[in-house]
């Protein structure tokens, strides 16, 4: 008998076998446990490359949002006393002429130090900001926070000048808008008789909170004409924090920015500072995808075994149909759709199953969340507040020629087992 293949009849003989009863030798039941297999092992690729690609964004956003694309710094060099240094005295002009340069949206002069906050016995180490409020405005992650207290427009503003300080300062110093906090540095006024601690008192005017477990933990910022006599950098500057306006090919602008900056600059630019986190990242990706492919392959073995259970049981069958005129072609495309079926339909569900999952994260996690009494998630320890998720059509695309290409591929041989079998050794004992 000659036809189509996937013939009408191919897909009939196929839908039959598929719903065979646990009388006839437990396929349904071989059949539904490969399903669920295949199922669980999608959306379990799904979700998990879904969370990785939500983490990585989270994780490279706030990183961008509150940091510099490119610091430039100036080599030491010797001032008139014979001293070494590296601060930047012409700062103004070299921040106009790197914000002249196509690709930077903003160039700001910083000055930078760590210092004690106190406030009420509390006590905390904090990184302190020296920058103008124009250029604090500029900074995504602060101007636009996840949740802000104040107003970033009373930044320097007052009697004490107005700071604005990360909610993990805020937490540890159980401090809020309005209060006066004291900053206590070692590296105070030079007197005759050494330098003695400075001690100022300033009113925090705004509490950010940037998505950045330790930028929030320690982040503090002051106006800059503050900071340079807090720090005694009095007409100069630490660095440049230069914001671009594709990170992601920021390479491409370090000529023009060290041309612009001038032959003594150095620059450090943001893939530089956090480089062990993204190659970890991406360790931990790789690692993630080969692992749950595994599980995937595993579920697919399932259908092998429902397939070999089931051309075991329609021996008979086999032959009858070989011998009506069945060719062997017929008899592999009816097993070989018995097994592919199981696998597209899991796939199927799979693929439901993880974009629900990834859509619907923030209350599947809430929930777990609060079931877990709050401590699912460590910010701590995961540098960012929550779970996040995003879906990408090439990450669903890659889970689904997986789970398809392993369906189709563990399907072939058991297929080829029934349609090699010889009719007349299948009824002989019929």
């Amino acid at each position: 008998m000659s036809a189509y293949p996937f013939s009408r009849f191919e897909w009939m003989i196929a839908w039959r076998y598929l719903r065979a009863k646990r009388a006839e030798g437990g396929v349904s039941v071989m059949t539904w446990i490969s399903l669920v297999g295949i199922t669980l092992a999608v959306f379990a690729l799904i979700a998990t490359l879904a969370v990785r690609s939500g983490f990585r964004d989270e994780f490279v956003d706030t990183i961008l949002g509150a940091n510099a694309h490119v610091t430039v710094y100036t080599a030491a060099y010797e001032t008139e006393d014979g001293a070494l240094s590296d601060a930047i005295t012409d700062y103004r002009e070299m921040a106009d002429r790197v914000a002249e340069v196509p690709g930077v949206v903003s160039a700001a002069p910083l000055v930078r130090g760590q210092v004690m906050a106190s406030f009420r016995g509390n006590n905390s180490a904090v990184d302190v900001f020296g920058i103008t409020p124009e250029d604090l405005a500029q900074v995504p992650r602060v101007a636009d926070p996840q949740e802000s207290f104040g107003d970033l427009a009373d930044f320097g503003t007052g009697e004490r000048p107005g700071i604005a300080i990360g909610s993990g300062v805020s937490r540890e110093l159980q401090a809020s808008v309005g209060d006066t906090i004291r900053l206590i540095s070692p590296d105070g006024a030079r007197t005759a008789f050494g330098t003695s601690p400075r001690v100022s008192d300033y009113e925090i005017v705004y509490v950010f909170t940037a998505g950045r477990y330790d930028i929030d933990l320690t982040r503090l910022y002051m106006p800059f004409d503050e900071a340079q006599t807090y720090f005694n950098s009095e007409g100069a500057a630490d660095e440049l924090e230069v914001m671009v306006a594709d990170p992601d090919q920021v390479e491409r602008l370090l000529p023009a920015i060290a041309e612009a900056a001038g032959p003594q600059s150095l620059l450090w630019t943001w893939k530089e500072a956090s480089g062990s986190f993204l190659r970890a990242l991406d360790i931990e990706d790789n690692v993630m995808f080969v692992i749950l492919s595994v599980l995937v392959l595993i579920a697919a073995m399932n259908i092998v075994s429902g397939l070999i259970m089931l051309v075991k049981n329609k021996g008979r069958d086999i032959g009858i149909l070989r011998t009506v005129g069945l060719t062997e072609g017929s008899i592999l495309r009816v097993f070989f759709i018995c097994g592919s079926l199981t696998g597209i339909l899991g796939t199927l569900f799979g693929v439901i199953l993880g974009c629900a999952f990834a859509i619907w994260i923030d209350p599947i996690f809430a929930a777990i969340n609060g079931l877990s009494g709050g401590g699912a998630w460590d910010a701590s320890i995961r540098g960012i507040y929550f779970l996040p998720a995003k879906l990408e059509a090439g990450d669903v695309l890659s889970a689904v020629a997986l789970s398809l290409g392993l369906s189709f591929i563990v399907t072939i041989f058991p297929a080829r087992r029934a349609a090699r079998m010889n009719p007349v050794e299948a009824l002989r004992y019929e």
